[in-house]
């Protein structure tokens, strides 16, 4: 359910101001060739501010990785919402709206929210705490060379790697844990595709001892903020971007 791909289309910037945005504009609601799957549910669509619809970064693409759009990934359009989690990417884009006013959707009004809190944690039953639509993406990060359960000979050391996302800005660091996060070691990051992309890390770290080992992985973003250490909670599961953790067999 996740990819990072190199996307090729117009700034949606550049259509609005082609189509004429009139004075008083808020939002900018976009929706799809897909219907409800049940009779009479909501049609799904999704709005952006206009300043965010028009800060040139928001593109509509119709290619992607050099080729035509895929049919599964949203043929002929999709819109690019860079640093914004996928539910804005809406698929088979075929409709462009401007509104005068907030956009009082299903989509906006009450699904995918968040609580408008740090972090988005609440505590588990909590209620009536004021919620938000679902934005920016969050830093991650993740083991990717050595399999969950995974069974090793023991060794001093040993390469390491994964991937990176720094959510809405750049990848700044990573550093990694063989002993459940009582020690950190920093990685040396791959090729930088740009701020929106995952980025490559790589290490060589010590083993302490034979047996069941976690290995944990900490991203920090370029905003400074990190990978906390718990998970959040809330009550739709949005947001969490703990730290991973892998357990392997060191044999």
């Amino acid at each position: 359910a996740m990819g990072n791909a190199k996307w090729l289309g117009v700034r949606l910037r550049d259509v609005l101001d082609i189509a004429g945005v009139k004075p008083g504009a808020v939002a900018v609601r976009f929706g799809a060739l897909d219907q409800p799957v049940v009779a009479g549910g909501p049609d799904f669509a999704k709005s952006l501010s206009i300043d965010h619809a028009r800060d040139g970064e928001v593109m509509l693409a119709f290619g992607m990785n050099g080729e035509q759009m895929p049919l599964l990934n949203g043929f002929p359009v999709r819109l690019i919402v860079p640093g914004w989690y996928s539910t804005y990417w809406v698929k088979m884009l075929n409709d462009i709206e401007v509104l005068a006013a907030p956009d009082d959707g299903y989509w906006m009004a009450k699904a995918y929210k968040i609580p408008d809190t740090p972090g988005a944690n609440v505590r588990p039953g909590q209620k009536d705490f004021p919620a938000v639509p679902i934005n920016k993406m969050i830093p991650r990060s993740w083991v990717t060379s050595l399999d969950e359960g995974q069974a090793i000979a023991f060794d001093r050391s040993i390469p390491l790697g994964g991937i990176a996302m720094g959510g809405d800005c750049g990848v700044a660091k990573v550093d990694v844990s063989t002993d459940n996060g009582k020690s950190w070691y920093k990685t040396t990051l791959g090729p930088d595709h740009g701020k929106y992309s995952f980025r490559r890390w790589d290490a060589q770290v010590p083993l302490s001892h034979a047996g069941p080992t976690r290995l944990m992985s900490r991203c920090w973003n370029t905003a400074g903020i990190a990978q906390p250490m718990t998970p959040i909670w809330n009550p739709g599961g949005f947001m969490r971007g703990n730290i991973e953790t892998t357990n392997i067999v060191v044999g």
